[in-house]
């Protein structure tokens, strides 16, 4: 269903004089037009994001506060200026461990100058236009990386709930972790195990339970245990409310090309994530979609906002926005309050917040990281060949850190696309049995990258053996065209033929004198014999008076149709090998220049053809095979509709002319007595028939316009024959006349009245 606009100008009453209310009937405002949804949708998400937001910060190393500043913020700057009206902001478990490490090297108000510059850098990137840019990132590369990121927070967090404290790195926390489970403090283990067991089995509680949201309900839950069973287990400490944690950032102390490095991490995967998460968000609602450069000034906004408060950095969040979208929101208005009732508690509750255990928070986490490892990525990545990209992505990014590790991914990725792109597919085949030539097929991008596998394939064939070299090829380069022709030569010293077929996008040719390029797929599905037997390559079979063979063409173009074709035909002659059903009875004249299936872009079972010279009809009984094939294809078969064909520079057509000035064809008399059922033809056009005249104002030669004239007439006698008339007069057959013109390859719509150009680029109806 299409959403309100909500950046419409409110229409106001041209009726009404200045200053005057409009009355009653006037619009509402934007933000008070979807709020009975976008009210109880805030509230919900809201109670979503608070104990995320303290979890993160926890996680982090920050202050505790700063994950509520940051969630504030982000509802409300983010969400009034940002370009996604439904996706939610704030503090994100992406930027955890890179976050930890600032904090670890900077200090906390160093880190929070860094997120100011990582907003600034945000909002140069949105003014630029370049949102769409930032999304040219492979998504196993982003996947990967939030599952590292997932194994990085399950590391940190574990030693947090077993009562211990996180080191720096991931690897460091691995290799502790069997000490902190013998060190295990129990209290707090079983509190956060508590909390891990509420959110996996929350799902399978009634519906009316679920209405609370999970990660609220078991952080209430096993805060208030604590309080009765564990009063003593460490937890969340600060001092005074959500505006005593407001801290000015401060510049860093030198080092001032690490903390530019930082300002550009935070930044790109601040923009990444965000934009990502908007896209996804797109997808699940109908409303407006992401407005991707906007968006980037809304996190932009946000990030120097939370960064000048003392606030963690600021992303579009998946989990709080598919909320959002899930608890009915319609506009931005339910973002912008959930900001609003962040602070709101903040300022006025605080204190219950130094009641939650951090164990608790602890096993939040842990199912947050959890999450973020999916086994449908993994199966994904491992179909589509990006397997080994996933898991370097992620080890680099658990081993070393957040962006070496995404640097490090993207890069391979680079690499895996140039290795399948530029890789050429290089093959030789043996022949089968005697008397059969050797093939070479090639296919992909032909370049210099492809050489040693070029002449190591090559120079496999044995001297003196007959090769087909099948090219099909969407790019080739000048070296790799010099390549293959100076082995074509060498090999033809050696007394072998080398008959080359094409078969790609890119002409061989092309290759020699041209800037490479790749062209444009060109559906072709039958070409000529002269498209892939050129005359200086192929050597024929001769007879004993050193002429060709004329079957030895016909079988050449037969050993290509099983080379190439057969198998993909294969699958479409299956359902008729017992029966055929065509839908339609195709007369065409028996010129070779016609093929009924090529301008019909119709296959093996649709066309029932009869031909004959000069696609004529017999209205008399006089001609059985037409008559047979008639009846068979409306009784028999029940084809719906019956076209007949002409075309331009027409042989029978010609005859009938040269009969009518005197000058017959010495064709025969079985051929003069064939040209009966045509001559009425020329007696309608020299009468002035419609079609004529409409294909004379196109500019037809008068040969053309008889032929077009012969059409009509054509269908006309299927009106008056016995065994179609009734059929057509019924409604239960169709009958269409079809003129081909040869040198345009365009096919004209003919009937009785007139002519119609079927070319949508030519389309004039006369």
């Amino acid at each position: 269903m299409p959403q309100p606009n909500e950046h419409a100008t409110v229409p106001t009453d041209s009726h009404s004089p200045p200053g005057k209310n409009p009355g009653k009937g006037a619009t509402k405002p934007s933000f008070l037009r979807n709020l009975s949804a976008d009210l109880p949708a805030s509230l919900v998400v809201f109670l979503v994001a608070l104990p995320l937001s303290l979890g993160i910060a926890a996680a982090s190393g920050a202050p505790v506060m700063a994950g509520l500043i940051a969630a504030a913020v982000g509802g409300i700057v983010a969400g009034s200026l940002g370009g996604s009206p439904l996706q939610v902001s704030g503090p994100a478990a992406g930027l955890t461990v890179v976050v930890a490490g600032l904090v670890d090297e900077f200090g906390w108000a160093v880190t929070c100058a860094i997120t100011v510059g990582a907003g600034v850098l945000q909002l140069l990137m949105g003014v630029s236009r370049i949102g769409r840019a930032a999304l040219a990132v492979s998504p196993v590369v982003v996947k990967a990386m939030l599952a590292g990121i997932g194994i990085t927070i399950i590391l940190q967090q574990a030693h947090v709930l077993l009562g211990g404290q996180a080191a720096g790195s991931a690897v460091e926390n691995l290799t502790a972790l069997p000490a902190a489970i013998t060190n295990v403090e129990l209290h707090s283990a079983l509190l956060g195990l508590a909390v891990v067991a509420i959110l996996l089995t929350w799902k399978f509680l009634p519906a009316a339970v679920r209405k609370i949201p999970g990660p609220l309900a078991a952080v209430v839950a096993v805060t208030a245990l604590s309080v009765a069973v564990a009063p003593s287990v460490e937890r969340i400490s600060f001092s005074g409310s959500i505006f005593d944690a407001i801290a000015l950032p401060s510049l860093p102390d030198g080092n001032w090309r690490a903390a530019g490095m930082a300002v550009i991490t935070v930044a790109l995967i601040a923009s990444i994530e965000s934009l990502l998460s908007a896209v996804a968000v797109d997808k699940m609602h109908g409303g407006s979609r992401t407005n991707l450069n906007r968006e980037l000034v809304g996190q932009g906004s946000a990030n120097v906002v939370s960064g000048m408060l003392g606030g963690l950095p600021v992303t579009g969040v998946i989990v709080r926005s598919a909320t959002n979208v899930e608890a009915g929101a319609k506009s931005r208005t339910s973002a912008i309050l959930h900001g609003v009732w962040v602070l709101v508690f903040s300022a006025l509750f605080a204190g219950l917040i130094q009641l939650i255990p951090l164990s608790v928070l602890a096993g939040l986490l842990l199912v947050i990281g959890a999450k973020l490892i999916k086994i449908a990525d993994i199966r994904t990545s491992l179909r589509t060949g990006d397997l080994l990209v996933y898991a370097v992505t992620l080890v680099c990014v658990v081993a070393l850190n957040l962006l070496e590790g995404v640097i490090i991914g993207l890069a391979l990725a680079a690499l895996c696309v140039l290795w399948r792109v530029l890789r050429a597919q290089i093959h030789a085949h043996a022949p089968a049995g005697s008397g059969l030539s050797w093939r070479v097929t090639i296919a992909g991008s032909c370049s210099f990258f492809a050489l040693p596998r070029l002449n190591r394939v090559l120079h496999s064939v044995p001297e003196g053996q007959d090769v087909v070299v099948e090219l099909n090829a969407d790019y080739l380069d000048h070296a790799f065209r010099e390549a293959l022709v100076a082995w074509q030569k060498q090999h033809r010293n050696t007394g072998a033929s080398v008959v080359l077929e094409e078969h790609g996008t890119t002409a061989f040719t092309d290759a020699e004198d041209n800037t490479p390029q790749r062209q444009d797929l060109r559906e072709f599905p039958l070409p000529p014999r002269t498209s892939w037997q050129p005359a200086d390559v192929v050597t024929e079979a001769k007879d004993d008076d050193g002429g060709q063979l004329p079957l030895r063409s016909i079988l050449l173009g037969i050993d290509k149709y099983h080379r190439r074709h057969a198998d993909k035909v294969r699958p479409l002659v299956q359902d008729l090998t017992e029966s055929q059903n065509p839908d339609t009875l195709f007369v065409a004249c028996v010129d070779s220049r016609v093929n009924p299936n090529l301008i019909t872009s119709s296959g093996p079972g649709d066309l029932l053809t009869l031909r004959n010279i000069g696609n004529v009809v017999c209205s008399d009984n006089h001609d059985a095979s037409i008559d047979s094939a008639l009846s068979f294809a409306v009784k028999a078969l029940s084809v719906d509709s019956i076209v007949i064909c002409g075309h331009s520079n027409c042989g029978a057509m010609k005859a009938v002319i040269a009969d009518a000035e005197g000058a017959a064809p010495a064709l025969g008399s079985g051929f003069d007595t064939w040209l009966e059922h045509a001559r009425p033809s020329y007696s309608a056009l020299l009468a002035g028939h419609p079609v004529a005249m409409a294909a004379e104002a196109h500019g037809y030669s008068r040969l053309d316009q008889l032929s077009m004239v012969n059409v009509a007439l054509q269908l006309r006698k299927l009106e008056d024959h016995p065994v179609t008339g009734p059929a057509i007069a019924s409604g239960l057959v169709q009958a269409t006349g079809l003129y081909y013109d040869i040198c345009t390859a365009r096919v004209v719509l003919v009937s009785p009245e007139g002519i119609e150009q079927l070319d949508p680029s030519m389309a004039v109806r006369s």
